[in-house]
Formats: C-alpha cells, structure tokens, sequence
C-alpha cells in the first residue's frame, strides 16, 4: 500500500450506481458437476471517494426477495429458512472497511452481512476506467469477486446424493459488476 497510489481520471466525490449497466451475481456448485448461477434484481450501493483511491468508503445493499436464479421454484426455496430466510433478513449487506493497493490490483475488504451474520470479507477488484455517458455524466466501471463459504453465514441447507457428495456446493462464487456515477 502506497499514499501516492494514483488512478488516472479518479476523481474525489461521491457515486451511485446505474443499476441498468450493473449486476450483483453468484454461482455454485449443483450436484458437484456444474453451477447454478444466479442475480439479485434489485441492489443499492454509494461509496464516495477521496483524494487518493485508496480512502474510498463503500455500502452496499441486496434485497433477498429478487434473487433470481431463472427457476421460481429454486427461487422460493432460497428465500425460505433453508437458505437466506428472506422474511427475517430480507437485505444481504456490504460496508468496506479498507481498500489496498498489491501492484496493479485494488483489494476491498469488509463486512458481509448475510442471514444476520457478519464476517469480514476481501473483493478482489479488476477497475474498468473512467468516461463520459452520452449525457455528459462521469462514470467508472468495475469488477469485483469474491469466493465465500456458505456455511460460514448459516446459510447450510443441503441434500446427499445417492452416489455420494451433496447437492449444494460450499462456496460460492460473487460477482460484482458496477458502472457507476460520479455526483454533482
């Protein structure tokens, strides 16, 4: 970590998302021979920047009830105690708590809140750019990921398979892909 890390067109400020050219997504293993991957419909997220990239501040937000995996049976399971317990905790959360520098990666680490409980967590982030819209609007864009052992967040529903193994994998894969706009 460096205080003169420098991002060229970073600028200070406070962002928001487009949510129309962003998506908080995540994978699994399913019957320990493919994945199921799956989104959250409807997500929030600001962070505000300061002079150097490395004093960014991030809070993020997921409401369970979208979760969209393109099965609505799946769907509803997830939603229920089994998995994410949607009605008690109805928002998965994200608040940084420090963002590093390694060579040309930035890493966010913070607090993941799923199921009511928080574990720190570390986004590996590949930084896209900064450009003008059509409109003139400043915008960044983003990718950052993140492996999590499910188990860790209560979230432990599982079913053996007869040939042995289980049906749900432990890990799970996050996604993050943000465009982002800088606020007048």
């Amino acid at each position: 970590m460096t205080d003169t890390y420098t991002i060229p067109g970073h600028k200070a400020g406070t962002w928001t998302i487009d949510p129309s050219h962003s998506e908080v997504a995540f994978s699994v293993r399913h019957l320990l021979i493919s994945k199921v991957k799956g989104k959250f419909e409807k997500f929030d997220a600001t962070f505000v920047t300061g002079e150097s990239p490395l004093d960014t501040k991030l809070t993020a937000s997921a409401e369970v009830e979208s979760i969209n995996t393109g099965d609505a049976n799946r769907d509803g399971h997830l939603r229920t105690n089994d998995f994410f317990n949607a009605p008690e905790f109805p928002t998965i959360t994200f608040v940084s708590n420090s963002v590093v520098a390694e060579k040309d990666d930035l890493k966010v680490t913070g607090d993941l809140t799923i199921k009511g409980v928080t574990k720190p967590v570390t986004f590996d982030v590949e930084f896209g750019g900064f450009g003008n819209d059509l409109y003139g609007n400043y915008k960044l864009g983003l990718t950052a990921k993140t492996v999590i052992n499910r188990n860790d967040f209560g979230v432990n529903w599982n079913a053996p398979l007869e040939a042995g193994g289980v049906l749900v994998g432990d890990d799970v894969t996050i996604t993050i892909d943000l465009q982002a706009s800088l606020q007048a």
